[in-house]
């Protein structure tokens, strides 16, 4: 499905192509404290609108993933990474897509703490 979303504030807008039937909360030390609900997408299916600009990024670990938020707000609506095997992707806030009721869906939780 296609949807919109952003930051807080405004500033991070995009569209994107999302499959919502199996987004994830994740128990590692880090989306343990921010309590994200995540959903992936081919990078091809993720388009930035507006707030290029806005973005500041933070990398821990193996600094892979390009955490991606707002300077004004402070909201990570979305990040960036590969898979395994290479294929880029986007990682959405679910929480951050526009008109989504998060509480209708079926959220599996992944054990990112014991890897």
């Amino acid at each position: 499905m296609h949807y919109q979303g952003g930051c807080h504030c405004g500033a991070v807008r995009y569209n994107v192509e999302v499959d919502l039937s199996s987004p994830i909360t994740c128990n590692c030390s880090y989306c343990g404290k921010r309590g994200s609900v995540l959903a992936f997408t081919p990078a091809e299916n993720f388009a930035l609108e507006a707030g290029a600009d806005s973005l500041t990024e933070y990398r821990f670990n193996t600094n892979t993933i390009e955490h991606l938020f707002c300077s004004v707000c402070g909201m990570e609506s979305f990040a960036r990474g590969a898979m395994p095997d290479g294929t880029k992707m986007a990682a959405v806030n679910v929480r951050c897509l526009d008109g989504v009721d998060v509480a209708a869906l079926s959220i599996h939780e992944v054990d990112g703490r014991s890897r």
